[in-house]
């Protein structure tokens, strides 16, 4: 059986939210919590990346802050690679309603797969890291869609689901269901 991370990607900083979009209440709770929730049934341990939440393992977004979400899953391969994971389960954690058949079609991918539409929602195998850091290291964009192809995901396409970027984004999830 396939052993797995849950790493919640948090080390944004919120810019077009305004505020901490990860601490944002949506249904009495923070986001954050929503994203983790979503995440736990299906991994061994969960980890957050890029800050400190709810007394989770704390991952520092690897080679260097800023790196934007490719930060924090370098962190958690490495974490994976370290301690025994076969695979990282990733979502940032601004994405609070994940559906199960989603999570369960990445358990099953063999190898990197991720959402088309939100690729921080993905599968990433742990003997990526080594890649992941000689891809950061390149003098290039550091896009998670060229991370994607680099690393030769599959592509999960038809899924379209909200993501909290901007304050009219939560306000938006109210009546949200998860199909």
């Amino acid at each position: 059986m396939t052993r797995l991370l849950g790493a919640l990607i948090a080390g944004g900083r919120s810019s077009r939210f305004g505020s901490d979009k990860a601490l944002a209440r949506w249904r009495g709770r923070p986001l954050i919590d929503h994203a983790a929730d979503a995440l736990r049934p299906h991994v061994a341990t969960l980890v957050v990346c890029g800050r400190e939440h709810g007394g989770l393992t704390m991952l520092a977004d690897r080679p260097a802050p800023d790196m934007g979400p490719l930060g924090g899953i370098d962190a958690a391969l490495h974490h994976a690679r370290a301690n025994g994971f076969d695979a990282v389960l990733t979502i940032g954690c601004d994405t609070p309603l994940l559906p199960d058949a989603l999570i369960d079609r990445l358990v099953a991918a063999p190898g990197a797969a991720c959402l088309s539409s939100l690729p921080v929602i993905g599968r990433w195998p742990a003997a990526l890291a080594d890649r992941l850091d000689a891809f950061l290291a390149e003098d290039r964009k550091h896009a998670i869609r060229a991370w994607a192809a680099e690393a030769g995901a599959e592509m999960i396409e038809g899924i379209d689901l909200p993501n909290v970027n901007r304050p009219e984004d939560l306000a938006a999830l109210t009546g949200q269901k998860l199909v």
